[in-house]
């Protein structure tokens, strides 16, 4: 089973994205910030994907992801930006300066945030 670690500071869109991922039978995580998510790397979790908002307090998401990146036992896991920052300098910036492997865009359509999540897990 495929595990997908959630972070967004929203409680609610945490909720509603790990159940659209649940039905599809992934192990989720889901925590509400970059430094949590950073936090349990650290501790030895490695999800199959991270979905991280942009737009939270503290760390934002471009900030987690470059951590992420910057940190050569977590370097390679695969990074998909979640978030409602939806302008091309926005996508720039995620798979740019953040070097996120994905940008997806929030409203979430659920047939083509699940056939995007299959694309990015190569399934």
């Amino acid at each position: 089973m495929k595990r997908i670690m959630v972070v967004d500071d929203e409680e609610d869109i945490r909720a509603i994205v790990s159940k659209m991922l649940e039905k599809e039978g992934y192990e989720v995580t889901a925590v509400e910030s970059g430094q949590k998510c950073l936090d349990l790397l650290k501790a030895g979790e490695r999800p199959d994907l991270i979905l991280l908002d942009v737009m939270m307090p503290g760390m934002d998401g471009w900030e987690t992801c470059r951590a992420i990146r910057d940190n050569r036992e977590t370097k390679d896991l695969l990074v998909s930006m979640l978030t409602v920052r939806a302008e091309d300098e926005d996508k720039m910036k995620s798979m740019g300066y953040a070097a996120a492997n994905w940008h997806i865009s929030k409203p979430i359509e659920k047939h083509r945030f699940i056939k995007t999540v299959k694309w990015l897990l190569d399934e």
